[in-house]
């Protein structure tokens, strides 16, 4: 004899919703698994960050072995091993999150993706960009990289794509800007 149904609400009729093109999205920041095809940033971009590390510790580490050698006290050398396992630590995530870095161009916006322990997934419409940067320093310059920078009206919603080529760069610089004025047509 089959057990009696539990009192209370009954399932919905239509039963869960469907989703056409495989499983459900496993969270708000991976909504498009099987929809969207990412891109990733260059890996040279890991370099560039680690040599920006490297200055900051060096500076870092050169005023804590000053401070010790003069005074001779051990919490300058605690300070030493904070700041070299810390650096170790950074290089890690540096790795990690230049991975975690992808952009993904789509009919109507840009998707833009990064983070590691704070996820972050940006949906910038092309009719809401007011106009787009490309960027370089020497240290990104040195490495044949740019940064492309979106601008919309609410600065939060801005959104960036480090380390790309300067010819990718240049291509979503001007098919962004093309699409933005295109849909900022029909407003």
């Amino acid at each position: 004899m089959p057990p009696p149904h539990p009192a209370g609400p009954t399932p919905h009729p239509a039963g869960p919703p469907s989703y056409p093109a495989g499983p459900p999205p496993r969270g708000p920041l991976d909504p498009w698994p099987h929809t969207v095809s990412w891109q990733p940033v260059s890996p040279d971009l890991i370099w560039v960050e680690l040599i920006r590390l490297a200055a900051v510790l060096g500076v870092l580490l050169l005023g804590v072995a000053i401070g010790w050698a003069l005074t001779g006290h051990w919490l300058f050398g605690v300070a030493v091993g904070a700041l070299v396992l810390s650096g170790a630590w950074r290089v890690v995530t540096i790795v990690r999150a230049v991975h975690a870095w992808g952009y993904a161009e789509r009919e109507d916006d840009l998707l833009v993706r990064h983070g590691l322990l704070v996820r972050r997934l940006s949906i910038v419409p092309y009719s809401r960009m007011q106009f787009v940067d490309v960027s370089a320093g020497p240290l990104e310059r040195a490495f044949d990289l740019a940064t492309v920078q979106l601008h919309t009206a609410a600065a939060a919603s801005d959104a960036r794509v480090p380390g790309l080529r300067p010819a990718e760069a240049s291509r979503l610089r001007d098919r962004l800007t093309a699409l933005g004025e295109d849909r900022a047509e029909g407003l």
